[in-house]
């Protein structure tokens, strides 16, 4: 490619990201110092989850709709900024134990900006441990915001693939490719596990074999169980092993960085994998979502591709 068609498409993608910085910022980085052991968020995610649960039905005036339910749960935890009130919580807090991320060492370092985009500019938001599973901060914004969205179109429909279309298409759009190069298909997973927490609030089996978080008291609300976020994350949050669609811009360069981590992969190649029946389950699960499937990019199957070391 030419330097200055380079410097032309940079350009451009530099006045996008400037306009469209608010809607996502940060990407994440599941993959560097993925070993090293960390303890896992799930309790005090719940914690503070619940907390916000119990304090709306012990305080809640006005009719017992769920539409108001929904929002006030996503005005406490969610928000309108482009970093979730949780999910913002997440990151500072130190009862969070995050993956150790250099800043100046992701997997989006050392790339060209016209390329990594938003990483390049804005960083990367911290990895953390949440049901065994590795998740981005940025998944918890999803869940809660984008899945109130969904949420709120399937109220419209009742169709949950319908519903699912506009998902998607968002993430093609100005929350995802279009604007950063990185088509998350672990977003769309979390969007949706979002809209199941949302409905399980007031339906009974949304999470099989449990009982709605709420149920009608009177003219308010009383909590039957506790929501458990073990019930929602599962692998296919982990951007490691539902790994990301990358525009033209970004695949070459994304893949011989991830191909520098085959070493890594070789002395632990369990912690880059998912167990086939689990696949399975999943990929039926989510087959409405408009994923594409890049589990050609999980790292066992790049570093089968890659070219070899150099000897000497």
């Amino acid at each position: 490619m030419r330097t200055g068609h380079r410097s032309g498409l940079a350009a451009r993608a530099l006045l996008g990201l400037l306009l469209c910085a608010p809607v996502r910022a940060y990407e994440t980085d599941p993959f560097q110092n993925r070993t090293v052991a960390t303890a896992d968020a799930g309790t005090v995610l719940n914690r503070e989850v619940n907390r916000t649960l119990r304090e709306l039905v012990e305080h809640w005036r006005g009719p017992a709709s769920q539409a108001r339910m929904v929002d006030a749960i996503y005005r406490r935890i969610g928000g309108l900024h482009w970093v979730d009130r949780l999910e913002r919580w997440a990151m500072r807090s130190p009862e969070v134990e995050k993956l150790p991320t250099p800043p100046h060492d992701s997997v989006y370092s050392h790339q060209p900006l016209y390329a990594v985009r938003v990483a390049g500019l804005f960083g990367i938001g911290p990895s953390f441990r949440v049901a065994g599973v590795l998740i981005g901060s940025d998944k918890i914004g999803h869940f809660l915001s984008q899945g109130r969205k969904f949420w709120r179109r399937w109220q419209r429909s009742h169709d949950e693939a319908d519903a699912a279309r506009q998902s998607a298409f968002t993430e093609r759009a100005i929350f995802g490719a279009a604007t950063t190069g990185v088509f998350s298909n672990a977003d769309l997973v979390a969007n949706y596990e979002g809209h199941r927490f949302y409905r399980s609030l007031f339906e009974d089996d949304i999470v099989p074999g449990k009982p709605a978080i709420l149920a009608r008291s009177g003219s308010g609300w009383r909590m039957q169980r506790e929501f458990d976020f073990a019930d929602h994350v599962n692998p296919w949050w982990d951007e490691a092993l539902n790994p990301n669609a990358y525009d033209r811009l970004l695949a070459p360069s994304m893949r011989r960085r991830l191909q520098a981590f085959c070493p890594e992969v070789a002395r632990s190649p369990t912690i880059w994998e998912v167990l086939p029946q689990t696949d399975a389950g999943l990929a039926a699960r989510y087959a409405m979502l408009g994923l594409r499937d890049r589990r050609d990019w999980r790292l066992p199957a790049l570093c089968a591709t890659a070219p070899a070391a150099p000897h000497g």
